[in-house]
């Protein structure tokens, strides 16, 4: 019988070496997150794979599983422990090495296997390590099923199998990346700066945006799990700056970013200017609507208005929908709706036939945006941006709030925000004129200026963002109004940045 999992083992001791480790903590909305070897140790990756095993089995799905890894010291470890579990509990492993998350959603594909299961922290600060896993592709999963493989898991509630086997695929990234590249013809010569923040992706971008005819600017695209500049995150300011210095310093036309497992893309224009990714997504929205009027969009409450509100988007009947942040709950939506695509405020983005198969690609969006600047001969990144109607955001801020309860200091501020409308008060001088709360609580004054709290689902962080149609100093005013709330709770700490 395998030994329960601990929820806390010290290192170096009898107990950490012969007992499984996991803390409950880990198992997130959507994915899993520890830190290793604080939270989980390799026993407890172990007991991972046979909750995984024993869920696909509980769901009545074929037993056959990709698996990849990221690059960090101990990604490789870990995945070969999580492999062992899976092989135990019956799952037959297809193991295709060093990898970015959207090659192992293609291998879902190309290989014929229902379920993946990849080992990857994203862009979390080295010496955090995790699990991006599925049953149904293109999807990935939820909090019902995050929720039973934590029971399942914790419990120790699975059981070992025969059947289980292993093989190692030789030569997949090609197999990916020739995939992404077949049938497109890039006529516009464009210079590219390829940014990867030392992670997975600057094994795999530079080559692809090559293979597409671009010249390319490589920047901190050598591998170090150190990530010495910065981590590899196109959301965070650090990268986006760096970019932006480069686009300059080379006169490049466009500058991409991916993020470590390769799964998300940043953008800075040919002027230097940093665009967050809502807003590429409105671009790709108008370029792709041309293409397909009257298409659905689903995006994130962290994103900006303009997909409901911009002329050019409306004339074509584009539909928005809004929808909780979180890549397997945008990539779940696109699914449901056949939407065309997803965009997540994060640099999550799906696109859905005839563009891409569902899931969440970093280089497909690369793609994505060189294709629409190569639509647009006469015009650069820069004329696309500012065709946009203009609106005043901030970047994603994150004020750190510890797991256990930041999910209630959320419900404090709805409270508040519900009370404060009802009794007719204002907010940064105006009233509120709408409180959506698909996922946390975005509160809209009457002029159209909104702020948004949300819990993480991977960190131990509150997510805010604030978004203005009218002013700079509309946008900074909702800002202390939103901070003021949230100040009313002392378990909340400080930004990791701030505008």
């Amino acid at each position: 019988m395998y030994p329960t999992p601990q929820p806390a083992l010290s290192p170096n001791t009898h107990a950490f070496e012969s007992s499984p480790l996991v803390k409950p903590t880990g198992f997130r909305e959507y994915d899993a997150r520890w830190l290793f070897p604080d939270e989980i140790n390799l026993m407890g990756v172990q007991a991972l794979g046979l909750g995984i095993a024993e869920l696909v089995h509980e769901k009545g799905v074929r037993p056959d599983i990709v698996v990849g890894h990221d690059f960090r010291s101990y990604s490789s470890s870990i995945k070969y422990a999580l492999i062992t579990g899976l092989m135990a509990g019956g799952m037959r492993v297809k193991d295709i090495g060093l990898a970015l998350s959207p090659m192992a959603y293609f291998g879902q594909f190309a290989l014929d296997c229902p379920c993946v299961a990849m080992v990857t922290a994203s862009h979390n600060d080295n010496g955090w390590t995790g699990v991006k896993m599925g049953t149904n592709r293109p999807m990935t999963f939820g909090p019902e099923e995050m929720s039973r493989l934590k029971e399942i898991v914790l419990a120790a509630a699975f059981t070992t199998r025969s059947g289980g086997g292993y093989e190692f695929v030789d030569g997949f990234p090609a197999r990916y990346l020739a995939d992404l590249t077949q049938g497109r013809h890039i006529t516009r010569k464009l210079k590219v700066v390829a940014a990867c923040g030392n992670g997975t992706a600057g094994a795999f971008a530079p080559g692809l945006l090559e293979a597409l005819g671009c010249e390319v600017v490589p920047l901190d695209t050598e591998l170090d799990h150190s990530f010495p500049r910065y981590n590899p995150n196109p959301e965070d300011m650090a990268m986006l700056h760096a970019m932006a210095e480069t686009v300059r310093a080379t006169g490049a036309d466009v500058g991409l970013g991916f993020d470590g497992d390769g799964d998300r893309c940043g953008v800075v224009d040919n002027e230097g200017q940093e665009i967050f990714a809502d807003k590429v997504g409105v671009m790709l929205a108008r370029d792709l609507s041309a293409l397909h009027p009257g298409a659905t969009f689903v995006v994130d409450v962290k994103s900006t208005g303009l997909f409901a509100s911009d002329p050019e988007l409306k004339a074509r009947g584009v539909v928005a929908d809004y929808w909780k942040t979180g890549h397997s709950y945008i990539k779940r939506r696109v699914n449901e709706l056949g939407a065309l695509a997803g965009f997540e405020k994060s640099g999550h983005f799906f696109f859905n036939a005839p563009v891409g198969r569902g899931y969440d690609d970093g280089l497909l969006t690369a793609i994505a945006v060189i294709e629409m600047l190569d639509r647009n001969p006469g015009r650069s990144m820069a004329d696309l941006y500012r065709a946009l109607p203009k609106t005043w955001g901030t970047p994603t801020m994150s004020p750190h709030c510890p797991d256990e309860v930041k999910y209630g200091v959320v419900e404090r501020v709805l409270g508040r925000f519900r009370d404060m409308a009802a009794a007719g008060e204002a907010i940064a001088g105006h009233r509120i004129a709408d409180i959506v709360t698909v996922n946390g609580v975005r509160v809209t004054a009457q002029d159209g200026t909104w702020g948004l709290v949300r819990a993480s689902s991977n960190k131990p962080e509150l997510v805010v963002v604030v978004e203005s149609p009218v002013s700079e100093a509309r946008m900074r005013a909702m800002f202390a109004a939103v901070d003021g709330v949230l100040r009313e709770n002392p378990e909340v700490g400080a930004y990791n940045q701030s505008i």
